[in-house]
């Protein structure tokens, strides 16, 4: 039995999730969002959701659950669970809304099966809906185009000794972080008026290698919501320069024991400085001294793929140790199927043109 009822996203509950807080829900109102936030209650667990509305054509809307319901069933119970908050919640969410998309933080269905057997990829979306939608009544949920948070995440391990966290990296990360030290480099945590170099950084890393930049606008609003107690979340904005030459940057997010990396940027000049190393290291020491027990640092590629697009990340990644954690990325369920339609018909019509 699952109940579901409307509240105040001021009344959500903490937790260590960023795109499930109070913060982010004020971030996304003022990207052009509509936050809303229920309660969900079941004979087992308790917790609550934030759902996010974006207008898209013949005033229809998006509902998006960003990585969220926090608490997840056992995984035989994925569909039918997810079936049953998404018919709780078409109640609340009115006519508009053209279908649900959900970007799930719970472990993937085949994560045991892909490290086992060393896969490099997840199976194909039509396997995968067929799994999910195993033991459901309407056999409603497919997997989006896209994910909109990457399901595959490095995830680092912070709480130990400095030493200790160290000796778990591999020893070129480990070099590459004491020769940053040594030739100069230097990070420290600024303010907002330094996010106009930072985002001309963040446009030239993105130009760089091949990955679309998110606006100005986005990262404003990253620093205008307003954060009423450090443990709902707190923004480290960091800078490694040499001299007066600004290496790398880097926007980090801590809320509750979780710190996300969430955007980064590196210069062209000076590459053999290792900026990016050693911004990472002490973002993680300011983490660790903030009580957080871990690091995400996001997007890698599942497996040992040069193939992949993310396999430069995951060779650079996964030097500072850590694990790779394997999610069930993003999944829709349509309740108006001719709008659904129209907007997966425009989402592949974009990634076409992006490629």
């Amino acid at each position: 039995m699952l109940d579901l009822s409307s509240k105040t996203t001021s009344a959500l509950l903490p937790t260590d999730i960023l795109f499930q807080t109070r913060y982010w829900a004020q971030v996304k109102s003022r990207l052009g969002y509509t936050p809303m936030a229920f309660d969900l209650l079941s004979s087992r667990q308790c917790g609550d959701v934030l759902v996010l509305l974006q207008p898209f054509g013949r005033g229809k809307a998006v509902a998006y659950v960003p990585q969220g319901p926090e608490f997840a069933p056992a995984e035989e119970d994925y569909g039918p669970f997810l079936e049953h908050v998404s018919v709780k919640l078409s109640r609340h969410l009115g006519p508009k809304v053209a279908f649900i998309r959900y970007d799930l933080p719970w472990k993937s269905q085949y994560a045991d099966e892909m490290q086992a057997q060393k896969w490099n990829s997840f199976p194909e979306p039509r396997i995968r809906e067929l799994r999910m939608n195993m033991g459901t009544r309407f056999w409603n949920i497919r997997k989006s185009f896209r994910d909109m948070t990457v399901a595959s995440s490095l995830v680092v391990d912070i709480d130990g000794q400095e030493e200790h966290n160290l000796g778990r990296m591999k020893p070129k990360t480990r070099y590459n972080i004491g020769l940053a030290h040594r030739k100069g480099v230097t990070i420290r945590a600024v303010s907002v008026d330094k996010l106009r170099e930072f985002h001309s950084l963040y446009c030239q890393t993105a130009s760089r290698n091949g990955f679309s930049s998110c606006s100005y606008r986005h990262f404003v609003a990253l620093f205008s919501a307003q954060i009423r107690r450090r443990k709902d979340a707190e923004i480290l904005f960091l800078l490694a320069q040499h001299g007066r030459d600004i290496l790398a940057g880097a926007i980090v997010a801590i809320t509750g024991k979780a710190a996300n990396f969430l955007y980064g940027a590196s210069a062209n000049i000076k590459r053999n400085f290792m900026g990016p190393y050693a911004l990472h290291w002490d973002a993680m020491l300011m983490a660790r001294a903030r009580g957080c027990a871990t690091y995400e640092m996001g997007a890698v590629s599942p497996g040992l793929d040069p193939a992949h697009p993310f396999y430069g990340l995951y060779r650079f990644k996964t030097g500072f140790g850590g694990r790779i954690e394997l999610r069930n990325g993003s999944w829709d369920y349509p309740l108006d199927h001719d709008a659904y339609q129209d907007f997966c018909n425009a989402e592949s019509l974009d990634r076409r043109r992006a490629e």
